[in-house]
């Protein structure tokens, strides 16, 4: 029997898997496009949905907490964190249809479930059927990594991919990994009331940002009742029937914390295992999915995109490699990726936010600039709001209007500008 033949071939179901196949169907290609599991990959399921929805109730109880700094007086209210997590997956629930398989293949994409392998450079098999694509994209997404650490099974700890399961708000929450992930739901868990301490490898949370950015966020949490345990090495994990045991150690002692749950967020994985990449002569390294400007593996005619082959993990920055994707695979020519504007927000309150190269980037990139910030209790709206607690940093070439990068640090974006000779860097946001 002949394998049925399509345009494009797209495996995985998540932003910028659904992006080509929507982009590929519309443009008249005949596609595929293959899952695991359920549509809507990280975003929908465990990733940015499910976290925004519970970082907004949080911000509501945290709100509802200092009323009295908004001139009202008494403000009583209570809470069931299960009502808390119901509402997390109503939102996800309305959510669905955009990513549902129904919706798909209403738009012509023949959309299969299960798991299908390389069988050779163009075809694909679960087994039963074989499947032959002309063009193919590999956006499997990534998974939680857990450390190879004693005890630290991900079946007996947290991890965003679980923590949504939880009924019960922890009394006590071990936070492991103090990046964005981490640090977002250690405040969104603590201001629910949970006793929260985040332990890291490293001397403060958030590495990737301007230590005097960060500085914000950090003596926010500490506002919040979270604790720190820093240059913390995990050493192992005992489980107890009601409670478990954290051991690390740090600045040459041995310390253990006892937790009710522990939240494991110290990076993710590429998801490549099972697809049998070496079939199809893809070259893969630690990172994930090699691939080049134009978002090709050493294949020409595969492409990768989003968390399996990076460099950034973020559904926008997914979205903007499947559409490059759309226009390398299925037009004459090809265009280079751009990552230069890559804009990212850690969604802790107060939200860093930045897009291009922060200032510590630049130092280690050795590019000459200037620096040029805004503190926001100058700002008359922002006082008002009670958000003055902010800056705004712009970073340029040295001497040149030409912006290196933009970083905001505040609970919410208002309207300002930073003039700098003929430049004025201007932007606005009516609420967060």
């Amino acid at each position: 029997m002949n394998s049925p033949t399509y345009d494009l071939i797209v495996i995985g179901g998540g932003s910028g898997g659904l992006v080509c196949a929507a982009g590929g169907a519309g443009l008249g290609a005949k596609v595929a496009l293959i899952e695991k599991k359920k549509l809507g990959g990280d975003c929908l399921n465990t990733g940015c949905v499910p976290s925004k929805a519970l970082i907004r109730s949080a911000k509501i109880i945290h709100t509802l907490k200092k009323a009295k700094a908004y001139g009202i007086k008494d403000c009583h209210f209570q809470f069931e964190f299960s009502d808390i997590m119901n509402r997390v997956k109503a939102i996800q629930k309305q959510l669905e249809p955009h990513d549902s398989p129904e919706r798909f293949r209403s738009l012509g994409v023949d959309v299969k479930f299960g798991n299908y392998t390389f069988k050779n450079s163009h075809e694909l098999t679960n087994g039963e059927e074989t499947i032959r694509g002309k063009r193919i994209v590999i956006a499997t997404g990534s998974s939680p990594f857990v450390p190879p650490i004693p005890g630290c099974e991900e079946h007996k700890c947290l991890t965003s991919d679980n923590i949504w399961n939880l009924t019960t708000l922890p009394k006590r929450l071990a936070v492991i990994g103090g990046g964005p992930i981490g640090s977002e739901m250690a405040q969104a868990f603590g201001r629910f009331g949970s006793q929260v301490t985040l332990i890291d490898l490293a001397h403060g949370i958030l590495p990737r940002e301007d230590a005097d950015l960060k500085d914000y966020v950090q003596n926010a949490f500490l506002e919040d009742g979270i604790q720190f345990r820093f240059n913390a090495q995990l050493k192992k994990v005992n489980h107890g029937h009601s409670s478990h045991v954290v051991t690390f150690e740090s600045q040459g002692k041995e310390e253990t914390l006892e937790c009710d749950e522990i939240f494991v967020a110290v990076g993710r994985k590429p998801n490549m295992a099972g697809l049998d990449l070496e079939k199809g002569g893809i070259a893969t390294d630690k990172r994930g999915i090699v691939i080049n400007e134009y978002c090709q593996t050493s294949l020409p005619h595969v492409y990768a995109c989003g968390d399996v082959a990076g460099p950034y993990q973020f559904t926008h920055f997914a979205d903007y490699q499947a559409r490059l994707i759309l226009r390398n695979a299925l037009f004459p020519g090809k265009t280079k990726a751009d990552y230069r504007v890559v804009p990212w927000c850690t969604y802790t309150d107060p939200e860093l936010a930045r897009v291009g190269l922060s200032q510590t980037e630049a130092k280690q990139k050795n590019i000459p600039h200037d620096v040029f910030t805004y503190d926001l209790s100058d700002l008359d709206r922002a006082v008002c709001d009670s958000e003055g607690q902010g800056l705004v940093k712009v970073i340029t070439h040295k001497g040149k209007d030409t912006l290196l990068g933009l970083i905001k640090h505040t609970g919410r974006l208002y309207s300002f500008s930073v003039p700098y000779k003929t430049m004025k860097v201007s932007f606005s946001r009516p609420d967060s």
